[in-house]
């Protein structure tokens, strides 16, 4: 145990320039089962705005369900306002969006294709974020389509954590729901009169954004800092792992000052077969360094969550990959609550029971073959 134990609010706030906001209630979501029937709860609820971003809407019956629902409150004089991106959204049928878009849903397509602007496709909103007349907000990895339903018992039901928050930390959602809105079309100003109401014995919390640029997010920063101010045990479940060379150093130091450094990647199951391999190298030093690694086996892993030394959580969209460091808009909540993260860090030991541990020796004796896949990966890197 370190002599001092570390003001994590005060180091996050210094490390990251937004102040934690009091009084909100957190609700943790795993999986579709809960995930979807809560949000949907939302939006038939809501009395007077919806607003929503997202990466992913594609197909199934969970996507007509959200095209309906949303559809329905337009219609009820609701006012719906909804950013989808481009390339993450392409695969949506155009049969919901006519049938938003009919009943005065406003949609709003993030940067398509523009040959004035080329570059811009490289950079997407990968957030993913929903609000409810300003009182209760979600984020972390969801997507809406058939592949996140379910309670990731098979490799058909993908394994999700998501966060329903209650409380006057819900404006810092809003603020990145208009940061991608205002971009996409004509600025529009809806003056906000007051806060969600704080709730007694709330906890803290930090919406945290990060949006595309040319260099390293804020996303970098969130993870680096998360690393870095761990003192007993680091817990890192994401999606995608990419690490760059600066965070793999930070991971390595992080046990060489005794923290018990503990990272969950796709197994078998994985959407990015390109990004496994990338990421293949820089977990063979980890795992010589001492980092214990396990391997999802059910289904896709696609859940993004960090936590420290049992006080301190990251939930959200963001990846430990080149894209969510370096290219995406991002959005995460840092919760400063033992109690959210004791959840999740039950979450995370239910889910190694059913991953394999990874091993240095395992790792060292990969066929020359697969060493020259990894090599061919990482020629693209930047793009995983």
């Amino acid at each position: 145990m370190p002599d001092q134990s570390p003001d994590y609010r005060l180091e996050l706030e210094y490390a990251l320039g937004t102040p934690f906001t009091e009084g909100n209630r957190v609700d943790v979501l795993r999986n579709g089962v809960e995930i979807f029937p809560a949000m949907l709860e939302a939006i038939h609820t809501a009395r007077e705005t919806i607003e929503m971003v997202t990466f992913v809407y594609w197909t199934g019956d969970i996507a007509r369900k959200f095209a309906q629902a949303l559809a329905d409150r337009a219609r009820e004089g609701v006012v719906v306002r909804v950013v989808l991106d481009s390339i993450g959204a392409k695969k949506m049928s155009q049969e919901f969006v006519k049938l938003m878009e009919e009943a005065g849903v406003d949609i709003r397509w993030f940067r398509p294709f523009n040959l004035l602007r080329p570059w811009h496709i490289d950079k997407r909103t990968h957030r993913k974020i929903l609000i409810c007349d300003g009182k209760v907000g979600f984020t972390g990895g969801v997507g809406i389509a058939k592949e996140w339903e379910g309670d990731a018992r098979n490799e058909n039901e993908w394994r999700e954590t998501h966060l329903r928050v209650y409380g006057p930390a819900v404006i810092g959602l809003y603020s990145a729901f208009l940061d991608n809105w205002n971009e996409r079309g004509e600025w529009q100003w809806r003056p906000i009169h007051h806060r969600a109401q704080e709730h007694e014995k709330g906890i803290p919390i930090q919406f945290l954004r990060a949006s595309s640029t040319i260099g390293w997010t804020e996303t970098a920063a969130i993870l680096r800092s998360l690393v870095s101010i761990s003192q007993v045990r680091l817990r890192i479940v994401t999606a995608y792992f990419v690490p760059d060379s600066v965070l793999v150093d930070a991971m390595i130091t992080a046990v060489k000052r005794g923290v018990e450094v503990e990272v969950l990647v796709p197994g078998a199951h994985n959407d990015s077969r390109l990004s496994q391999l990338a990421g293949q190298p820089s977990i063979e030093l980890l795992l010589d360094a001492g980092v214990k690694i396990w391997a999802f086996q059910p289904t896709v892993l696609h859940a993004k969550i960090v936590t420290v030394d049992g006080q301190l959580s990251n939930v959200g969209s963001v990846n430990v990959n080149r894209r969510s460091m370096g290219k995406d808009e991002e959005c995460s909540a840092m919760l400063l609550c033992k109690d959210v993260t004791a959840r999740l860090d039950a979450d995370f030991e239910d889910d190694c029971k059913r991953a394999t541990p990874l091993s240095s020796e395992q790792f060292k004796r990969r066929s020359g073959w697969v060493r020259l896949k990894e090599r061919a990966a990482r020629l693209i890197v930047e793009q995983l």
